[in-house]
């Protein structure tokens, strides 16, 4: 059994993001940002991102191979109405059933279109898998669905977002990381070898530290996470310290 699917209270998911857009740059991408912290914030790990064409054989790899590692997969992009869209064509290849229209997925759309705009185009989105659930998207009509531990939600942010909080109540959470942010006015190189010990001092926990440059010059970000929120705040003390002792009249807490 995967690391990632034991009962040691951690819940995973692997994020797909699909469509040639995002990879020529024409769509500059709103999604990974906002699930990776909607996801963090009830407790969920998301673990792993990848960015795929609109090729079959592409998607049908990256969501195998994800929905084997993590507790839950995420897909966005590539289930509208134009012959590109074939994510749902492909996560049907990936599980290995046939894909129809879903009487479902039709009366919605039945209900939201006239039968003179309810053309073949828009009748796609009706296509599902089989033995997919629905997943409502109150903003434009058209359903994502769930297959398994896959969800396959649109790529529009606003719709993504909708069916986002539509799935929330249905997923199993673990335990939060909490987190603790420290801010030195200390070059990284001064500070990476001390941390590294204070690290290892403290199974349980990370350290995680990120330069950056402004106005007053040269600093590091360090954030530390567990999912003890006691043990967070005691190594970012030491953090701290470390930090102080090091330049402390440059130094500041977030």
């Amino acid at each position: 059994m995967s690391a990632s699917k034991n009962d040691d209270g951690i819940v995973t998911a692997g994020l797909a993001v699909i469509g040639d857009e995002i990879l020529s740059g024409r769509t500059k991408d709103r999604n990974i940002g906002y699930i990776a912290d909607y996801l963090t914030a009830i407790g969920i790990d998301l673990s792993e991102v990848r960015v795929v064409p609109d090729v079959e054989a592409r998607i049908v790899e990256a969501v195998n191979a994800l929905r084997k590692s993590y507790t839950y997969v995420f897909t966005t992009g590539g289930i509208g109405p134009t012959h590109d869209d074939i994510t749902a064509d492909s996560i049907a290849k990936a599980f290995g059933v046939g894909i129809d229209h879903d009487p479902r997925a039709v009366a919605i759309l039945k209900a939201r279109y006239s039968d003179d705009q309810l053309n073949e185009a828009r009748m796609r989105m009706a296509r599902l898998p089989d033995g997919a659930d629905l997943v409502e998207n109150p903003v434009s009509g058209a359903p994502g669905f769930r297959i398994e531990n896959v969800f396959v939600m649109a790529g529009v942010p606003s719709i993504m977002q909708s069916m986002l909080d539509n799935i929330a109540p249905t997923l199993k959470t673990g335990k939060k990381m909490h987190s603790e942010t420290v801010e030195a006015r200390v070059p990284e190189g001064q500070l990476a070898q001390r941390l590294g010990e204070i690290e290892k001092a403290h199974d349980g926990a990370t350290i995680g530290s990120y330069p950056f440059v402004d106005e007053n010059g040269y600093g590091t970000r360090l954030v530390v996470r567990s999912r003890d929120a006691a043990l967070a705040r005691k190594v970012a003390e030491e953090v701290r310290l470390l930090a102080q002792d090091l330049k402390p009249d440059m130094y500041r807490e977030l």
